[in-house]
């Protein structure tokens, strides 16, 4: 049985700088403000008129495939997380695979909005386990959200971005991966979300599919089920969350980040964030935050790093590993 572990990271970030000021010239003044105090956002990127979910995705890929040491042709599998797909179909991971000249990649998008990634990461490596013939996967977040804003809304048009982050996981003699927890609510289906283009309500007409707040999240959702969902998975590993090196949350919130590690009575110090600097990326914000922590020295080789996520659905996942590359 092969183990997993993460080989290089990569990231890629959107082009165009969307400064906080903006969004006083739009919604009027101390918007801005009020962003930077309560969220924790101080500017964005958005996609350059013309750019695609899978451009980024592949700029990501590129750079996690050269620090490995790897080509395109070595890559077994591609997984893309994303919720802001190219197209409803095919698959944006076809479109990735094709743009890497990646031909002996099988490739699929998984859908479990922002928490995606973390879900894809596991995936991977439970495939790296059950089939020897597979050495590496390219685990790719991507989101280019920019393209589903309302911009009368300021509930969502301050607080999203677009980028993408991408890990190649190797298969390996020893363990990086470790074990992971996932965990739904499906009575919050209706909470976040992009409501048309399905079924339901096929994008159309006057229909134009825009991510907008429905109905409101308890505040404290996810400092209820983060520190839960991080125990459960210590327990599984046979660790403690003490030894944890590196914490990388999704990013939605830099105070909901300070709040949970004080909870698990853990040091801030251990927890990066990106968001001031990067806006919200959605899919894309661990494996970002996870690459800028790695071009920091954030983690040495041996050292624990744990993952936790959550999106609309309501999904979520955490999961540890070991630093192996």
């Amino acid at each position: 049985m092969n183990h997993a572990r993460i080989a290089a990271t990569g990231r890629a970030v959107a082009p165009v700088l969307v400064p906080n000021s903006v969004m006083d010239e739009r919604f009027g003044p101390g918007v801005a403000a009020w962003v930077e105090q309560n969220v924790g956002i101080h500017q964005r990127y958005h996609l350059a008129p013309g750019q695609v979910t899978s451009d980024l995705a592949a700029e990501a890929a590129r750079q996690a495939l050269s620090r490995a040491g790897l080509q395109a042709a070595d890559v077994d599998l591609i997984i893309l997380s994303t919720d802001t797909p190219d197209q409803l179909s095919p698959s944006t991971a076809a479109v990735v695979q094709h743009k890497l000249g990646a031909t002996r990649a099988a490739a699929f998008d998984l859908n479990a909005a922002c928490s995606g990634w973390v879900i894809a990461l596991d995936t991977a490596a439970m495939h790296l386990r059950a089939d020897p013939a597979r050495r590496h996967v390219l685990v790719i977040g991507a989101y280019g959200m920019s393209r589903f804003l309302d911009w009368s809304d300021k509930h969502t048009a301050t607080l999203f971005a677009d980028g993408a982050g991408a890990v190649v996981l190797s298969a390996s003699d020893t363990p990086g991966f470790l074990g992971s927890s996932v965990w739904s609510d499906g009575s919050m289906w209706d909470a976040l979300g992009i409501y048309a283009g399905g079924t339901a309500n096929p994008a159309g007409g006057d229909v134009r599919a825009t991510v907008r707040f429905v109905r409101k999240f308890p505040k404290t959702y996810n400092i209820e089920h983060w520190p839960r969902l991080l125990t459960e998975t210590a327990k599984k590993c046979d660790v403690s969350l003490g030894d944890v090196k590196l914490f990388v949350f999704t990013q939605l919130n830099l105070h909901t980040i300070e709040a949970v590690m004080e909870t698990l009575s853990l040091p801030m110090a251990r927890a990066h964030y990106v968001g001031h600097k990067w806006g919200y990326t959605g899919n894309a914000c661990i494996p970002m935050t996870l690459d800028d922590a790695v071009e920091q020295g954030r983690l040495a080789r041996g050292e624990l790093v744990a993952f936790c996520a959550s999106g609309g659905g309501v999904s979520m996942a955490a999961s540890i590993f070991r630093w192996n590359p």
